[in-house]
């Protein structure tokens, strides 16, 4: 594996490699004012939700790489400390892109990149019309990293009134539906990701009941050539090894029976292959009966 000392990188390198590696990251595009009134309009990728209650996000309008001077937004909430954080979606990321340019200061970049301007409830900054999701905050504190090229200069800010489409909600409209809303994400370089139904999965979380854990895993299982180390997790997930289901009825699992009952090892390798089959459609039960077969 390759080691780096971040201290021996240029920040050129440093940028490319940290932003490749940690990845998506959620795009706030930020809409800010002056005290002269002057709106600007920049997305930001350093940028996430941190706290709950209150409502909290951090962003970073990091100093320039090129001669370490801070940016309009961030000045502009020096001047007037609020700020709108307006949700990245497919349907907006190359005008959202466009507002990215370094366009002088008095430039308003919701006429650069043809979004419209949409008076915010309780604060200054307009919101983005075009946004699905857009976020009204007070800035509670700038935190800065440093004033080397690069810094980051954290804005955290509470979400005090949340606009929500409702194309995105789901039926009740009693919450966003994930597959409604096709987040874009920023990855390193030129690369981004969209988030929709063709690349949206679960995760079975242990809310209430406690996962047994790799270490109670059957040997047989936990030494598996075939099953991976999600499969395993997913195995492990369940609060209990469940019991041998006798009423559990599969055809495939009758045809391994058939055909290699007579090689136990090879049997095993297709009943591991089964139930990753399984376990890769989400079936958990399933694939426990499938594995617990051997044993019965």
């Amino acid at each position: 594996m390759l080691s780096l000392n971040l201290s021996d990188l240029t920040l050129h390198e440093k940028q490319n490699w940290l932003n490749h590696a940690i990845a998506p990251r959620p795009i706030a595009l930020a809409s800010t004012i002056d005290k002269e009134g002057n709106v600007n309009l920049s997305p930001f990728s350093f940028f996430n939700l941190f706290s709950y209650n209150p409502g909290v996000v951090v962003f970073s309008p990091s100093r320039r790489g090129r001669d370490k001077t801070t940016k309009h937004t961030l000045d502009n909430i020096h001047e007037v400390p609020e700020v709108v954080i307006n949700i990245c979606d497919y349907n907006i990321v190359h005008q959202v892109s466009l507002s990215s340019c370094e366009y002088p200061k008095d430039t308003d970049e919701f006429l650069k990149s043809g979004l419209t301007k949409l008076s915010s409830i309780k604060i200054k900054p307009p919101r983005v019309a075009e946004a699905k999701v857009q976020m009204e905050c007070k800035v509670l504190e700038v935190k800065s990293l440093g004033e080397l090229a690069g810094s980051g200069q954290l804005v955290i800010a509470e979400v005090i009134c949340m606009h929500v489409d409702e194309s995105i909600l789901n039926a009740d409209a009693s919450m966003i539906e994930q597959t409604k809303l096709h987040h874009v994400a920023r990855l390193g370089g030129d690369w981004y990701c969209v988030v929709n139904e063709d690349n949206l999965f679960k995760v079975t979380k242990p809310n209430k009941e406690l996962g047994i854990g790799f270490d109670a895993l059957p040997q047989s299982i936990k030494t598996s050539k075939i099953l991976s180390g999600n499969n395993l997790a997913q195995l492990a997930n369940v609060k209990e090894i469940p019991a041998v289901d006798a009423a559990f009825d599969d055809e495939q699992l009758k045809n391994i029976f058939q055909y290699y009952a007579i090689d136990p090892e090879e049997m095993e390798n297709e009943l591991h292959k089964y139930a990753k089959q399984l376990l890769d459609e989400n079936k958990v039960y399933e694939a426990w009966q499938v594995l617990l077969s051997q044993a019965d």
